[in-house]
């Protein structure tokens, strides 16, 4: 049988290793992909740390990576909408009865030479988008795009923060901006991410321990808050933060995973004034993965900058590291087979 490199975690001792696998075969349904590009997540991270654990995994180990594109290589039986050759971007998870599994979390991701998917579960990745940049739409960019448009609902011209400008933070001020809203506030303790911020198109960028954030905020929102924030970051001081500078009615859109209580210190002004809170995970990928490559093939967006290196699949651990320590700021590593 044929045997491929893939990078598995080792889910109760968190041991990332490189290791010689069977190639999978595609079943009924199914479609094998050579894998061209797969990102590495800040999700990734936490599942090797033990802060976020795999509620569907059968067994205890598995391959990660939920951001892959690729080339089809094998189609299964009954397999007839996919043929060897096209480009595609896998989605970063199925719904399987009813119940969504994440891929590279519940099940065998794209840290490999090749990766087995649903064949509804791929969107065809047009020839003038690189691999790179297709690999990270899944989650990078489709999480915020559907934390903006579905779960926050933002309409053109209201003010919305997003707190943490990392690998999906960034992004989701790019979205902001090209949806029309206005202003944009992006609030991070790192320097190097605000100064990201303003290049992706906030209108004004706050550090979190600014102790006349709040009164910034009024001022760019004409005195009266914020009409969305999206907490990015998953840290329950963040999500404080927020709430407080919120226009009545406002929402606050819980993107980043975190399993620390959530708290709301004044209910009685959170309740007066109809604000909410809203969890969010993930995005409906065949409608926003075709939105996003239309938006980018269009000229509309442009992700290119997102990508802040490439290493070969053998240094995923030296990969995981790097975004770990934050050793150059990185948005989106990308590894190659």
């Amino acid at each position: 049988m044929a045997q491929m490199l893939a990078a598995r975690l080792h889910v109760p001792s968190r041991t990332l290793r490189l290791e010689e696998v069977p190639r999978p075969q595609p079943g009924p349904g199914e479609v094998l992909i050579k894998v061209e590009a797969a990102g590495v997540c800040l999700s990734d991270v936490h599942l090797i740390d033990g802060t976020l654990t795999p509620l569907l995994l059968q067994g205890d180990t598995v391959t990660l990576g939920h951001e892959v594109s690729g080339t089809v290589a094998e189609v299964g039986a009954g397999v007839t909408a996919w043929s060897p050759g096209q480009r595609v971007v896998l989605h970063a998870g199925e719904v399987r009865d009813g119940v969504t599994y994440t891929r590279g979390v519940d099940y065998d991701g794209g840290w490999a030479e090749y990766a087995l998917s649903a064949a509804g579960a791929l969107t065809l990745l047009p020839d003038a988008i690189p691999f790179d940049q297709g690999a990270i739409i899944p989650d990078a960019v489709s999480t915020p795009w559907g934390a903006i448009t579905e779960s926050g609902a933002v309409r053109p011209a209201e003010a919305v923060g997003v707190w943490g400008v990392g690998g999906l933070g960034v992004h989701a001020v790019q979205l902001l901006r090209a949806i029309g809203a206005c202003p944009v506030v992006a609030v991070d303790p790192s320097p190097v991410a605000r100064e990201r911020a303003l290049a992706a198109g906030a209108d004004l960028a706050l550090d979190s321990a600014d102790p006349d954030l709040r009164k910034a905020v009024r001022a760019a929102t004409g005195g009266t808050g914020l009409a969305a924030a999206f907490d990015f970051a998953g840290v329950p001081p963040v999500r404080e933060q927020a709430v407080s500078v919120l226009a009545p009615k406002g929402r606050l859109v819980l993107v980043g995973l975190t399993d620390k209580p959530l708290t709301v210190t004044d209910g009685t002004r959170f309740s007066y004034l109809q604000q909410r809170v809203l969890g969010h995970y993930g995005s409906d990928m065949p409608v926003a993965l075709p939105q996003l490559l239309r938006l980018i093939q269009g000229g509309r967006l442009d992700f290119s900058a997102s990508i802040s290196g490439m290493l070969p699949l053998a240094e995923a651990a030296e990969a995981v590291a790097r975004l770990e320590t934050k050793e150059g700021d990185p948005v989106r590593l990308i590894l190659r087979p």
